[in-house]
């Protein structure tokens, strides 16, 4: 198991090296100057350059990027050029806001697409295959932001019972889960980004289910007697290693992929801060935070595939 558990640490190292290198280089492909947008339009060539130097962006791209490596390896990824705070503190600050409500997303996900796909997997083609199923394509068809826009009309706009945007009445800084008056603000981005992985776990539970439940040693357990409660136990225990690697996928990609859900609810967290990265060309604060959330990815799923061993120890390998 160790041995097993530190090759994979070992593996991501390589990892997060090309992470970087992608994460670095592709903030250059984008058009524009991001000094432009502090200077006034009058600004001399002698002001650009001398802003340029200061941020380190008049230095060879290579240069840039072992310079930039170093420090972020330290914890260190510049200052913002629009608000000329720590990145760190900015990135950090806004990765807390994200993974708050995706985690919730992700395990609200996980509950119910566990139910349904029980359901399913044990009424292969009965109504309740059918409903779960329709649940699950309506999931995984509909687009979250237009999910988003619908709940926003419905329950802020003309139902009034939920608002539409914010993190509480105060701002982020008094957010509190434990008071209805502040956790109300984060109903709504947390179902418009449940519906997706619901409908993509519940496929993968159904099909893993399903399959388990046609071999033959589930048909040696129920020869023995054993209860069908018990004998969908046994399935799911050898389903848990797949449905467990969907779910670190999915987590991932809502801390990963939350920019529009974000940005539609004003919800300050790392999308929020991309969107308004990309829009300012903020170059630091924009490589921060994708560095930031691709690492997330890579940690999660190395997480999602140590835990897979402890649940099933087939999945040691020397």
């Amino acid at each position: 198991m160790w041995l097993y558990a530190a090759r994979r640490v070992l593996f991501t190292i390589p990892i997060g090296l090309g992470v970087t290198i992608i994460c670095f280089a592709l903030i250059y492909l984008a058009p524009g100057d991001p000094v432009q947008s502090l200077l006034p339009p009058d600004a001399t060539a002698n002001d650009i350059a001398q802003l340029k130097h200061y941020y380190g962006l008049d230095k060879p791209i290579p240069v840039q990027y072992i310079l930039w490596l170093g420090h972020a390896l330290t914890g260190d990824l510049g200052i913002s050029i629009q608000t000329n705070r720590p990145v760190t503190d900015e990135v950090w600050r806004a990765l807390g806001n994200t993974v708050s409500i995706a985690t919730i997303s992700a395990v609200l996900a996980m509950i119910i697409a566990l139910g349904l796909g029980i359901v399913a997997a044990t009424n292969i083609g009965g109504w309740a295959d059918r409903l779960a199923t329709a649940i699950a394509v309506f999931g995984v068809s509909v687009p979250t932001f237009w999910l988003a826009v619908v709940l926003v009309i419905v329950f802020a706009v003309q139902l009034g019972v939920l608002p539409a945007t914010g993190m509480g009445s105060k701002g982020s800084n008094t957010f509190s889960w434990f008071e209805w008056s502040e956790a109300r603000y984060a109903v709504l981005p947390i179902v418009a980004m449940t519906l997706t992985p619901l409908g993509i776990l519940m496929r993968t539970t159904r099909a893993s289910l399903a399959d388990i439940l046609s071999q033959d040693f589930i048909q040696t357990l129920r020869a023995k007697g054993l209860s069908e409660t018990a004998v969908i136990r046994h399935a799911i225990a050898n389903a848990l290693p797949q449905i467990l690697a969907m779910f670190g996928l999915q987590l991932g990609y809502l801390i990963g992929g939350s920019i529009l859900i974000e940005t539609i609810f004003t919800w300050p967290g790392t999308g929020f801060l991309l969107n308004k990265a990309i829009l300012t060309r903020d170059i630091p604060l924009l490589q921060g935070t994708i560095l930031v959330l691709a690492m997330a990815f890579v940690g999660i799923n190395l997480i999602v595939d140590l835990i897979q061993t402890l649940v099933d120890p087939r999945i040691k390998r020397i």
